[in-house]
């Protein structure tokens, strides 16, 4: 029977469901790119920039959202639905930056045995590097999911605000 203090209260993402999440997507790009290599395009370097202006704007969210929470001078409260719409988009980033890291890095194992002609060693090279682009978002998720959690009363009371 679950705990009425905490019935219907969300929690924090774990680890356990974007680890999964990226593990099925490396084996299954592992086994599509090796099924498929030769003839599919090379891979497009656009996903790193993409990746990355994501994580910068989910970072900047999250810097600036923390603030407002623990109301620092200068700044506004935060409505709590626009918490619960940045909460709901760092879950889901969490998700999109686990699935596209682990297809990335099945992409990448799959290359890593054929470096010595041009083209896979390119593809490799995108491949590590959005990998890593998707590992920054995965902390810049969350650090926003971070970020939108109301402090303890402790932290309430020690805060800053009129003394």
């Amino acid at each position: 029977m679950p705990d009425n203090e905490t019935e219907g209260r969300m929690r924090p993402s774990g680890w356990r469901v974007p680890l999964a999440v990226a593990a099925a997507a490396a084996v299954l790009c592992y086994l599509l790119v090796g099924q498929a290599y030769g003839s599919i395009p090379p891979l497009p370097w656009t996903a790193i920039p993409t990746l990355l202006l994501l994580a910068a704007g989910e970072g900047i969210a999250a810097y600036h959202t923390r603030r407002r929470i623990r109301r620092a001078p200068g700044t506004e409260p935060v409505e709590p639905l626009s918490a619960a719409r940045l909460v709901a988009l760092a879950k889901a980033s969490v998700l999109v930056a686990a699935f596209t890291g682990g297809a990335f890095a099945g992409t990448a194992l799959f290359l890593a045995g054929r470096l010595t002609a041009p083209l896979p060693r390119q593809d490799f090279t995108v491949s590590t590097g959005s990998l890593a682009a998707a590992v920054v978002l995965l902390i810049a998720a969350y650090l926003l999911e971070w970020s939108c959690r109301v402090p303890d009363e402790e932290d309430r009371d020690n805060g800053p605000g009129p003394a």
